[in-house]
């Protein structure tokens, strides 16, 4: 910037020019007084020190007569683009407050399926483009000291006990049923009863041995006299779906990730068809995480869908 140009930056009353663009929109000093509610020896004294800072004439005034001259003309095209600007600030800034941004870390067990927390993300990464997102899966104990540790943003996992230090809701409920694999001897049998169950091969998840979070599947197994000692154990979901689709034993699965197998015809469900155990998948956060724009709004998005769903419609049957 010139020295000139700076030195004029800093002499220059911004009010002077609302006056004056005023007094050119209203066609005279006489309006222009009344539209600012002032006399007009204020307005033309305005004018007049407006004049004398950009050192140029800038209204041709004679009785009769108003016109702009030549640097009148130039202001006003200026000061017009000026006061567009200044008015589109208030939202400009509202704009800018809802902008929201940051990263969302994710700590989630294996094969979480369910439809309504995939609809929050894909609401959520349509509203918000600027946020960006990262998953850890790992078992649901891992998931808790992550949680706790402040390490992730929130957690989607199961849970044995309350956490009076963390905030968990039910985010779904499914339900776990007995399947063997397309080698096995049961498959494509029909009539099958409990007690041709009795004594074989089982393979489990960890957290059913360890009288974790899923013991009721546990029971569900020794409910058919299932092999007492597994024969293949696995704290992920696929794995275990594995496993048993290769004929290392039968195993629990919930339904509704099961049946997707089990149309491809690579499973076959097995008897108790009835009084299955329902194992809840918890949405989990700490309270006190001090979080980013991205992670609060993701939290209160989820917050909101679990308050206005009700649970009978986040339970996968």
């Amino acid at each position: 910037m010139r020295t000139y140009e700076e030195r004029f930056l800093w002499r220059l009353d911004w009010n002077l020019l609302r006056t004056f663009t005023i007094v050119v929109e209203q066609g005279g000093i006489t309006r222009a007084a009344e539209f600012l509610n002032l006399s007009q020896p204020t307005v033309s004294s305005a004018l007049k020190r407006l004049e004398d800072t950009v050192e140029k004439r800038l209204l041709d005034r004679r009785p009769g007569h108003f016109a702009l001259t030549t640097a009148g003309e130039t202001l006003y095209r200026e000061s017009h683009l000026l006061f567009g600007s200044i008015s589109r600030i208030p939202s400009l800034m509202a704009a800018a407050e809802n902008l929201v941004t940051g990263h969302i870390s994710i700590a989630m067990t294996s094969h979480v399926t369910c439809p309504h927390f995939d609809t929050i993300l894909q609401q959520f990464s349509r509203t918000y483009p600027e946020a960006t997102y990262s998953i850890a899966v790992t078992e649901s104990a891992d998931v808790l000291s992550r949680i706790r540790q402040n390490q992730a943003t929130f957690g989607v996992c199961l849970m044995r006990e309350d956490d009076p230090s963390l905030e968990a809701s039910i985010l779904y409920r499914e339900f776990f049923g007995l399947f063997c694999g397309i080698s096995h001897e049961l498959f494509g049998r029909t009539n099958i009863k409990p007690e041709d169950l009795s004594g074989k091969q089982s393979v489990s998840f960890q957290t059913e041995i360890e009288n974790g979070p899923l013991f009721l599947v546990r029971q569900l197994r020794e409910r058919v006299h299932l092999h007492s000692e597994p024969r293949g154990v696995s704290a992920n979901l696929p794995e275990v779906s594995r496993m048993i689709i290769q004929g290392l034993g039968i195993g629990a699965l919930p339904v509704h990730i099961a049946s997707r197998e089990v149309d491809a015809g690579l499973l076959w469900a097995l008897p108790p068809q009835d009084d299955l155990p329902a194992i809840d998948i918890h949405f989990v956060y700490n309270p006190r995480r001090s979080l980013n724009p991205a992670e609060a709004a993701f939290i209160r998005m989820m917050s909101e869908m679990l308050r206005d769903t009700s649970l009978e419609e986040r339970t996968y049957r």
